[in-house]
């Protein structure tokens, strides 16, 4: 078993941060399958296994892989943040990812950079980001991925 597999580069989505004042910012991420698909592939999907718990009121998950040296499970474990969609399930997930990093999987998300696109508002009255080389209001996750990945290979 490498451990070290599980600090390798995965394919990424983008979703935005935060928006304020005519720019939003956009991160990139993976989603818990992916982390979970990772470790089967890299320890076994019987040599790993993932637990919550609270703790000062907050939720936690640690993630355990089996260590055939030592005999026993080694743990790592971190909390998540609620998110702006489903609260508890997105505080889960993110808890689950997060406890992920810690043995190194995704870790390469925080050595991008942010990326920073203009919005525009729309009828509606909320802003949105905004493609100006084909004057487009991006609406949805798929668009903004593709889009700042063009983006990205563009420059």
């Amino acid at each position: 078993m490498e451990f070290k597999e599980l600090k390798k580069e995965l394919p990424y989505k983008w979703r935005v941060q935060s928006t304020k004042f005519g720019k939003t910012t956009c991160v990139a991420y993976i989603d818990a399958r992916d982390c979970q698909d990772l470790l089967d592939e890299v320890v076994g999907a019987g040599n790993w296994q993932s637990k919550y718990y609270t703790e000062d009121n907050k939720l936690f998950c640690k993630v355990g892989i089996w260590n055939q040296k030592l005999n026993e499970w080694v743990w790592k474990s971190d909390t998540g943040s609620e998110s702006n969609v489903e609260k508890d399930k997105g505080k889960t997930s993110d808890a689950f990812k997060r406890a992920c990093v810690c043995w190194g999987i995704g870790r390469f998300l925080y050595r991008l950079p942010i990326q920073t696109l203009k919005t525009k508002k729309h009828s509606n009255g909320r802003e949105y980001p905004y493609a100006p080389e084909k004057d487009k209001i991006i609406f949805d996750g798929d668009t903004l991925t593709k889009y700042i990945n063009w983006k990205l290979s563009n420059n």
